[in-house]
């Protein structure tokens, strides 16, 4: 086992009224092998390789060829020096995640949220957020680093965007050959833990593949921020946005991609975490969110519970959710204070990112505990089957 590892085992978390609770759990480092096997829920789950510390932020991309592709950041900690960007890949037939490739970091600075997608020439782009170590996210800008090889190898990163506080976390929507949608969040405040009336959200829109970039920010997103943005036809847009004020998702429409609405809230509630969207090949939308909030509200972002997570469908373009499932609801017992501490294993099942491949299967991957990835296979039919344990139960059951 590697040693920092062994370290982590020896970390706990003690409540007043609660005895001393392990956090990490050596099972799962143990089964942390990507071999994807069958769950008794009926989906298909692997834990992805460990090679580090902690791992957050997960994005999928399906590749032309086939093969699926999982980037994250992973490193000591979100925000240290020297936490990188690295990819895992599910080649086409396979059944087993390759080990994660750290494919572009650097000492003294802190790599971020990246965004995966592969543009109509082939080439394969990343784009991440880097800060200084310990800076702050105020001070982010956005890298880009390309493979010519489906993967294979990347190039040195390059700056894709240098205003201050730039963020990105959720895909880019290839529109056209060489018009790309890409949603942004601005962070203005240090970190997460302020500022939730000054961080917004923004569009960047280019339509020379990336030469240059429009910025469209979205009317009136003070506290709505991480915008995941699914194209219904080429005049529809939707956005669908974290509450800084953890309290709901909140929801955009637009006819170009560039100018928004008002973001409004929906009953699908939030616990200032990511949530992504998906528009399935039926025209059907998935959502993969933490179905808990908080009922406090201020100015200072409060961070909700990360559990449990589930996946939301909806037939109506996003209108209503008619069926909700969860996919992790995490250990018994565990709860608020479990997610605080600043270390692997602590109770936190978060940061979704969903796609569909070309056999039609839904792919689901998410942080697992801060110690790894956990991707989960499934289908349309699953969401319908299942239930929730948490806030929101589906316009189905009403």
């Amino acid at each position: 086992m590697l040693p920092h590892l062994l370290l982590a085992l020896a970390l706990q978390t003690t409540t007043a009224n609660e005895p001393t609770k392990q956090l990490v759990d050596p099972a799962v480092a143990a089964n942390s092998d990507g071999i994807v096997r069958p769950a008794a829920n009926g989906t298909e789950q692997a834990l992805l390789p460990i090679g580090f510390s902690s791992s957050h932020a997960a994005n999928l991309l399906q590749l032309k060829n086939g093969d699926l592709l999982c980037v994250w950041f992973a490193g000591s900690w979100e925000g240290n020096s020297g936490v990188g960007i690295v990819v895992s890949r599910l080649n086409r037939g396979s059944h087993t995640w390759t080990k994660p490739q750290l494919i572009d970091n650097h000492d003294g600075e802190s790599y971020q949220n990246p965004v995966i997608f592969q543009s109509a020439d082939g080439m394969v782009h990343i784009y991440h957020t880097t800060q200084g170590a310990g800076a702050g996210e105020a001070n982010s800008k956005v890298l880009e680093v390309v493979s010519h090889d489906n993967g294979q190898h990347w190039s040195a990163p390059a700056v894709l965007f240098d205003k201050g506080g730039s963020f990105t976390r959720h895909p880019l929507l290839v529109l056209a050959p060489r018009t790309w949608l890409l949603p942004m969040t601005y962070v203005t405040s240090k970190g997460i833990g302020e500022g939730a009336e000054t961080n917004y959200s923004a569009m960047k829109l280019t339509r020379d593949g990336g030469a240059h970039w429009e910025e469209c920010v979205v009317t009136d997103s003070f506290a709505r921020v991480q915008p995941t943005v699914v194209q219904i036809d080429p005049h529809r847009f939707v956005a669908w946005f974290r509450d800084r004020k953890s309290q709901w998702v909140y929801r955009s429409t637009s006819s170009d991609g560039c100018h928004w609405s008002k973001p409004e809230a929906t009953p699908l509630p939030n616990n200032n975490a990511s949530v992504q969207a998906f528009r399935l090949q039926n025209g059907h939308m998935v959502l993969v969110f933490n179905n808990s909030h908080d009922d406090r509200s201020g100015s200072k972002p409060i961070p909700g519970l990360r559990k449990p997570l589930s996946i939301a469908l909806s037939e109506d373009n996003g209108a209503t959710w008619s069926y909700v499932r969860d996919l992790e609801t995490g250990r018994p017992g565990f709860g608020i204070e479990e997610q605080r501490p600043k270390t692997p294993g602590r109770e936190e099942y978060s940061y979704p990112t969903v796609t569909q491949t070309s056999d039609g299967r839904i792919h689901v991957a998410f942080t697992y505990r801060r110690q790894t990835i956990k991707e989960v296979t499934l289908d349309e039919g699953w969401i319908r089957r299942g239930s929730t344990e948490g806030l929101y139960k589906g316009s189905s059951t009403k």
